[in-house]
């Protein structure tokens, strides 16, 4: 067996990114092994220059990013129906289902649910998915006498004509392209980018949208990866400091062009996260918060500082426990690393022990 104070100085292990990274001196603390009782008598001048105890806490291993809060990407709405704008929404208006969203030569351009764009006008013998939305839509409106299926039949027009006389539209019994907007749901306008008096009808730009749910985009390095899965919770530190719980609903990867020719591009893991409770956000329409990520927690665990291990002759890891002038190591095993702990147990490791911290 080596000298226990040799092995000390040499037995430093370090953390990076969860993984014990240890150097070529602490490789030969390995010549600390367990024969005997395993105790050392040292001096007092031998004991380690530092000191820690065993501590049970619960451990986290969590990271803190800056984050957006608003209501997420906006989706623009390009005017399809010939004609002069008569009519425009307020940013910020709040659109539902039946609702006129603009108006073109004073008719109105009407918001549907679904998920599929309105990309060609409906009317008898047509089949497909957009038509079956169109029928959902018409039967929440309170317009039936049909079957809601792929199917557009001379009963379905019946429906549409009697839609149209209450909107004041001619009474066709088709829906042209660009009549009706199909969203996922309610949405929010976000900016009004055509005027009134404004010719439109050829596909330019009317306003954008968003959906009405708050979201926090947070970015977060690639090496921080492990933290942002879809459908972890996460906590949101709201500007005035009050705490909220959300979860991740979606992580894509974005790649940031250099403004420098010379530099080379970054890579960042982008995150979309959705509030458990939206009332969190009200009265706030945009601002900066504070996300917290988890990616592991283990609960009601001994843990003691990462420096406090050393590496062992016949490998792995162990800790010198410090009782008064004298010292003995116990071979340990070691789980979650997070903000310069680790957690530990071993035979005859308990809460309290002091340990030493090797330079």
């Amino acid at each position: 067996m080596t000298s226990r104070s040799g092995a000390r100085r040499r037995g430093r292990a370090a953390a990076v990114a969860g993984t014990v990274v240890l150097t070529a001196g602490a490789a030969t603390a390995a010549a600390v092994g367990f024969g005997g009782d395993g105790t050392d008598t040292p001096t007092m001048a031998d004991l380690p220059p530092a000191t820690a105890q065993v501590t049970r806490q619960t451990m986290l291993d969590t990271d803190e990013v800056p984050g957006d809060l608003g209501y997420g990407a906006t989706t623009t709405l390009a005017g399809r129906i010939a004609g002069v704008v008569t009519e425009v929404p307020l940013p910020g208006d709040v659109i539902r289902r039946g609702r006129p969203i603009y108006r073109v030569d004073d008719r109105p351009v009407v918001l549907m649910y679904g998920a599929v764009a309105a990309y060609r006008t409906l009317g008898p013998g047509a089949v497909g998915t957009d038509v079956r939305q169109l029928e959902d839509n018409l039967r929440a409106l309170g317009y039936g006498g049909f079957t809601v299926d792929k199917t557009y039949t001379a009963l379905t027009a019946a429906a549409v004509r009697r839609w149209q006389k209450d909107l004041g539209l001619p009474r066709t019994g088709q829906v042209e392209q660009g009549r009706v907007l199909f969203a996922p749901s309610t949405i929010r306008v976000d900016a009004v980018t055509a005027g009134v008096n404004q010719s439109t009808g050829d596909g330019q730009e009317v306003l954008r949208y968003t959906g009405t749910g708050r979201q926090v985009t947070a970015r977060l390095a690639v090496s921080g990866q492990r933290l942002a899965r879809k459908g972890i919770k996460v906590q949101v530190q709201m500007p005035d400091g009050k705490k909220v719980t959300g979860h991740v609903e979606r992580v894509y990867s974005v790649v940031e062009q250099p403004a420098d020719a010379g530099s080379e591009a970054e890579t960042w893991i982008e995150t979309v996260v959705s509030l458990n409770d939206p009332k969190a956000a009200v009265g706030i329409e945009a601002a900066v918060v504070t996300v917290v990520f988890t990616a592991a927690e283990r609960e009601d665990v001994l843990a003691v500082p990462v420096a406090a291990l050393v590496a062992l002759a016949e490998g792995g890891y162990g800790v010198e426990v410090v009782e008064g002038s004298a010292t003995h190591y116990i071979e340990v095993e070691t789980g979650l690393f997070a903000n310069g702990q680790v957690e530990i147990t071993g035979d005859g490791l308990k809460e309290g022990m002091t340990v030493g911290v090797p330079r």
